[in-house]
């Protein structure tokens, strides 16, 4: 019953939420005369407030049109790539009409961004996927609201989720030959899990994995989360957390983990700050900071937007990951397509670099659970293997804001650039083929002049073949030089004939052609050539 009563809750909101927005514009805006009334930017600013802790938050846009590559701007086009029942894959395709950029463009390494799947969407990665469209090709697991997925289309297990990234994985290595990884939080796990799987199968595996603030292990330094998932018990979760999913939605009588509770859990946690960040926000609109104020608007539009997600992958996940610890104790079995078990074996990682990221602060996932994953690949040589530590970053920080503009993505990028391997120059070999140079026994076969031309239109049609051989193809030459060495001897008893026909010819040629005008000049071949028009169909990366 709670989810029909959240839902009914935020029907009747609606209406004042709508109304408390009409009110805020109404003393907010500088041509209304109410404005010039005492108290109207109080009012204003009060409206607001309300109007923002009233609405219902819609899941929100990547809106990444352009960024900038060497001082060029490039333009974003975001496509689904794939599409299955609870995620799409999203590629951000990069277009410009800058032929040096695309060349660097189409050179860069091609990663995929793996979004946790634990309330909120991957627009929270907005800004590393913005950052990283300067050097990288990127795709971005985009996971689905698990109320818009209709029954039919089946439960969503963490073992679908480990076999999705697998998928992604075999996607990118089709286009590209191979690929990177980066995950952030919550996926770290099962992202460790299929490129051990990969591995243990003697598959083709990313040539570098990125796990940014992950619970690998979740025994390790555990915060008020881990807390709470290890002190209850799985039946607890199953009773007092999983509900299903009311009319009105394509997911009708799904069983799932709500995103608003997800939300009132991730603001219990820290409510003062929350509180103290809108009272902030409050002042900021009655001093008229606008910028202040719209960076709180950006922030809380993408925190307060959440999902849900199928009940079945989250109580696994509450089970494999913070109760059982099955990736740490090595008893984790993930079952395929195909409905086969296997064990998951990080130590069969052989030539997959492993970098993990922790944030000083992070109060989400502890210190020293992602670094935990280098323990856990004691098959990768310890010099492809690297930690590293964002001093002042929080959970957040670590992936988005200034620390990951300025600590984070520059170890992010070079790491991947070391082991991307560099690409082939391209040699073009240039063939030259000699002219077939006449012997003792042959007439000379070339045209240095208009004599000569005339000659060899009239000359026997042996003369004229072999005239041909000289300015044949490359393959073509080959074969009649072959031919000529064949056949010399033959030859030999000819030439003296041959030679005396031309000598007869030649006078006669050459009068005729005396009679008619001059031939155009050649054009020199070492004139440049006009440039060819651009295929646009390859001006992207």
């Amino acid at each position: 019953m709670l989810y029909q009563i959240y839902e009914a809750q935020r029907a009747l909101m609606e209406p004042f939420a709508d109304f408390a927005n009409a009110a805020s514009k109404m003393f907010g805006n500088s041509l209304n005369p109410v404005n010039q009334l005492p108290g109207a930017q109080r009012l204003a600013a009060t409206y607001d407030l309300m109007y923002r802790l009233g609405k219902d938050y819609e899941k929100p846009a990547f809106g990444i049109q352009t960024v900038m590559v060497d001082d060029t701007e490039v333009v974003i086009h975001e496509a689904i790539e794939l599409d299955k029942p609870f995620c799409e894959l999203r590629r951000f395709k990069r277009f410009t009409d800058d032929s040096e950029v695309l060349a660097k463009l189409k050179a860069q390494p091609a990663v995929l961004v793996v979004a946790p799947l634990s309330g909120h969407y991957a627009t929270l990665l907005r800004d590393t996927v913005k950052t990283m469209l300067q050097d990288h090709k990127v795709y971005v697991t985009d996971w689905k609201n698990a109320r818009t997925v209709p029954l039919t289309d089946g439960d969503f297990h963490l073992d679908d989720y480990v076999n999705y990234v697998q998928d992604f994985i075999r996607h990118l290595q089709g286009i590209y030959g191979n690929c990177h990884v980066i995950s952030v939080c919550q996926p770290t796990v099962p992202v460790l899990a299929a490129v051990s799987l990969m591995a243990s199968r003697g598959e083709t595996t990313p040539l570098s994995m990125t796990m940014m603030g992950g619970p690998i292990n979740a025994k390790k330094s555990p915060t008020a989360v881990n807390n709470l998932a290890m002190n209850k018990s799985y039946e607890w979760f199953e009773n007092n957390v999983i509900f299903r999913v009311p009319p009105g939605f394509p997911g009708e009588g799904r069983m799932v983990y709500p995103g608003f509770l997800q939300h009132t859990g991730f603001v219990a946690m820290n409510p003062d700050r929350h509180l103290s960040s809108h009272y902030d926000y409050f002042k900021n609109l009655m001093k008229g900071d606008d910028a202040s104020a719209e960076a709180h608007r950006k922030f809380y539009d993408e925190y307060n937007a959440v999902l849900d997600m199928d009940a079945k992958y989250y109580l696994e996940t509450i089970r494999v990951v913070f109760q059982d610890f099955c990736l740490v104790n090595g008893n984790w079995d993930v079952r395929n397509p195909q409905g086969v078990e296997e064990r998951v074996k990080p130590a069969d990682i052989r030539t997959t670099a492993v970098l993990t990221v922790e944030g000083e602060l992070d109060d989400i996932s502890g210190s020293g659970q992602t670094e935990a994953a280098h323990e856990l690949c004691t098959s990768v040589p310890a010099s492809m293997q690297k930690h590293v530590e964002v001093k002042g970053a929080g959970h957040y920080g670590i992936f988005s804001g200034r620390r990951w503009r300025d600590l984070t993505y520059p170890a992010v990028r070079d790491f991947i650039l070391k082991y991307e391997p560099q690409p082939q120059a391209v040699t073009i070999q240039t063939v030259s083929v000699q002219p077939h140079l006449p012997t003792m026994e042959e007439p000379a076969a070339t045209t240095p002049s208009p004599a000569a031309a005339a000659a060899k239109s009239e000359a026997k049609p042996q003369a004229a073949a072999e005239a041909k051989h000289v300015t044949a193809p490359p393959a073509k030459a080959a074969r009649a030089v072959a031919k000529s060495a064949a056949t010399a001897p033959a030859r030999k008893a000819s030439a003296k004939t041959t030679a005396k026909t031309v000598a007869k010819t030649v006078p006669r040629a050459a009068a005729k052609v005396a009679e008619k005008p001059a031939a155009k000049p050649v054009a020199k071949t070492s004139r440049a050539r006009k440039p060819a028009p651009v295929d646009t169909s390859i001006a992207s990366a």
